[in-house]
């Protein structure tokens, strides 16, 4: 039996054998850089009847912790209650440690809600950042993520990924029997939705571009079959249910096509492309080795793919029609499950070296350097944030499944994991869409 096979059956088999039970994900950060940044973010003002219907300035901190790279200070170290339309005591907030300072108020208009916030460098005196976003009663969440997004940025230089979801797949056992869920949750773990149960394995999802829909592999019918489903409306549709495998589903970056591993008893497992719309499907690779676990280049014209036909694992990529096959790693014996940066600089992997054990482990794709990052010997299912700075991946904590995320450079590390379930198979969505926002002076 070939090894991605052995591989294969092993992440089906221990699907099988872990119970869980469905819960919201908790996310620790177990290490972070240097120094990390002090930032302030004082309580946003409720400007309304009650009380506030959510923490936004919590959630934003929260954010901004997970990140690694900024320590928000303590709300009981919080010199004064800033006021959006007056000038902070930026002397009291460089006694209080601040580098920066995130002030805010959340008001009602009508049956709507505005979220108003300001950045302040607290050592210039000056503001850098200021907007009013509306939002629903429903989206506040989703409003301070991308307003941690909007912070992150202009602090840091770089785009964030709060604004994001994470999809993964739970297992539990009652009385005796298994059942997976395919899970929806915010990229901090909150809000998790159920949008799909089966008795049946669930494997591989996939998000679309516009971050709309899920593609995934379920044995509900008793073989492997490919579905998509919308996650909002949970309408959804078999797209490949031939005989065999039916595998590793990958949307292409214009959401136009599905990259998935199909056996055509033809040889062994090959990748082919799915016209979504049409429904024509093209052959991309054609060898008696197995292909299988595509993924897109960000360009469209380039997939990357592992294959056996060197004789172990390693990756590969091919022109989408099939021409110019390029082998991409030579470190270590085994390299597998390919995820590409959205720029198209980086490569993450399932990597095993000298050392043994499977790790986590980054390609730049220009310099052709490795970096392991994984801390374990089990790490399966890398997926790249949508800004390039996360890797998610599952990993293994005693004889249950847990998910992880590391930083690029391996500075960043968190744990996300329930208090008793097993999660594995995540998925990093792109960026949801953003809300309306007007500058403020």
């Amino acid at each position: 039996m070939s090894p991605v096979i052995r591989l294969l059956w092993l992440i089906l088999l221990i699907g099988l054998a872990l119970p869980a039970r469905a819960d919201v994900l908790r996310v620790d950060i177990t290490s972070g850089v240097d120094a990390a940044e002090p930032v302030a973010v004082a309580p946003f003002i409720w400007q309304g009847p009650g009380e506030a219907p959510e923490d936004v300035a919590a959630i934003i901190a929260a954010n901004l912790e997970r990140s690694g790279r900024y320590r928000p200070l303590e709300r009981g170290a919080l010199p004064e209650q800033p006021h959006m339309d007056r000038t902070p005591d930026f002397a009291a907030w460089r006694e209080a440690g601040a580098d920066n300072l995130v002030v805010g108020e959340m008001r009602e208009r009508g049956d709507r809600l505005e979220l108003r916030f300001r950045v302040f460098d607290v050592h210039r005196g000056e503001q850098l950042l200021g907007y009013s976003v509306p939002t629903r009663p429903d989206r506040i969440r989703r409003a301070a993520h991308q307003i941690s997004d909007m912070i992150y940025e202009r602090l840091s230089g770089e785009p964030g990924a709060f604004n994001t979801r994470l999809a993964y797949v739970q297992a539990e056992r009652r009385n005796g029997r298994e059942r997976f869920h395919l899970i929806v949750a915010d990229s901090d773990g909150h809000d998790p939705r159920r949008i799909l149960s089966s008795p049946q394995p669930i494997m591989s999802p996939n998000w679309s571009p516009d971050a709309e829909q899920l593609a995934y592999v379920s044995f509900e019918n008793r073989r492997s079959e490919i579905f998509i489903q919308n996650v909002r409306t949970g309408e959804r549709r078999s797209v490949s249910a031939r005989d065999g495998i039916n595998g590793a589903p990958s949307f292409s970056p214009d959401g136009r096509y599905l990259a998935m591993t199909l056996t055509t008893g033809e040889g062994g497992p090959d990748i082919h492309i799915l016209e979504l719309d049409s429904g024509e499907l093209r052959r991309v690779t054609r060898s008696r080795a197995i292909d299988t676990e595509p993924t897109w280049f960000p360009d469209g014209d380039r997939i990357a793919f592992t294959s056996d036909r060197g004789g172990a694992p390693q990756i590969y990529s091919a022109r989408i029609d099939g021409s110019d096959v390029r082998r991409m790693t030579f470190d270590g014996n085994y390299n597998a499950r390919p995820s590409i940066s959205a720029d198209g600089r980086s490569m993450a992997m399932i990597h095993r070296g000298q050392q043994g054990g499977f790790r986590i482990a980054v390609q730049d794709l220009e310099r052709r350097s490795l970096r392991v990052l994984g801390e374990g010997n089990n790490d399966e299912s890398p997926s790249f944030a949508p800004n390039g700075a996360m890797i998610i991946y599952a990993a293994r904590r005693g004889f249950r499944g847990v998910l992880a995320a590391v930083s690029t450079d391996g500075r960043v590390r968190q744990a996300l994991e329930t208090e008793t379930d097993t999660v594995r198979d995540p998925a990093w969505s792109p960026r949801l869409d953003a809300v309306d926002r007007s500058a403020m002076n």
